[in-house]
């Protein structure tokens, strides 16, 4: 009874070139290089199909626009699923990463703290609220559609939190940055935990194998929703 689960990270997003910070306010979508992204996805899932019974998606307008493609290869409805958001920013959604920083002074902390309880500004996420919300929408999904298999597009976040679920880790351990591509797939087998097999198989990650030989694979300049501690300028 195990749930085949292939996560996609959204294609190229206006926020994370811009930057501004992309929750439901900030998020224009994809850049052009993202619809192509996408485009490339979508012909990948053709010539070599996953035989998906469902396509979820976060509903960030970058994720849905993904999701159109993927759903045109699979000939799935979309399903949407709130959980699957990224970080949710709170009342900084849409400001500059630059006006973020300064109204909420971010960065004036010693170098290397990181406070994973302090939320991304007021009524937004921290990263321990985060992990919180995105795993238990991964455990859901697997939950719910045992001997299926699930295509859910969603956002590098996202695919992090898998591996905090999958492994167990905590928001107050060491964060390791899995930095997924943009409309890569990252695919896990999930079987009810029963003794002496594991609960959460890898299968792949990070594959981006229609972007190669392309100058499509290059990452973003930041990420949509740039944790505090994060150097703006970092590619993640």
């Amino acid at each position: 009874m195990a749930t085949e689960l292939y996560l996609v990270r959204h294609g190229e997003a206006v926020a994370n070139v811009e930057p501004v910070i992309g929750g439901m306010h900030g998020d224009a979508g994809l850049t052009a290089r993202g619809r192509e992204q996408a485009r490339l996805l979508q012909e990948r899932l053709l010539d070599r199909p996953v035989h998906a019974d469902r396509l979820v998606s976060s509903t960030l307008p970058r994720a849905l626009e993904t999701a159109e493609y993927v759903a045109r290869a699979l000939g799935l409805p979309v399903q949407h699923d709130d959980g699957l958001h990224e970080l949710r920013p709170g009342e900084a959604d849409g400001l500059t990463v630059e006006q973020w920083r300064t109204r909420y002074r971010v960065g004036e902390e010693p170098p290397a703290t990181r406070d994973p309880y302090r939320e991304f500004s007021p009524g937004g996420e921290s990263w321990a609220t985060f992990l919180a919300r995105a795993g238990g929408a991964l455990s859901r999904l697997v939950a719910r559609h045992r001997d299926e298999t699930v295509v859910a597009v969603c956002h590098a976040g996202v695919v992090e939190a898998s591996f905090a679920l999958a492994f167990g880790l905590g928001a107050s351990g060491n964060r390791v940055d899995c930095a997924p591509r943009n409309t890569s797939l990252t695919h896990w087998r999930h079987r009810p935990s029963s003794a002496g097999e594991p609960e959460w198989t890898l299968v792949s990650f990070n594959d981006a194998e229609h972007l190669a030989g392309s100058d499509l694979a290059a990452t973003p300049p930041h990420d949509a929703v740039p944790l505090p501690g994060e150097d703006p300028a970092a590619q993640t």
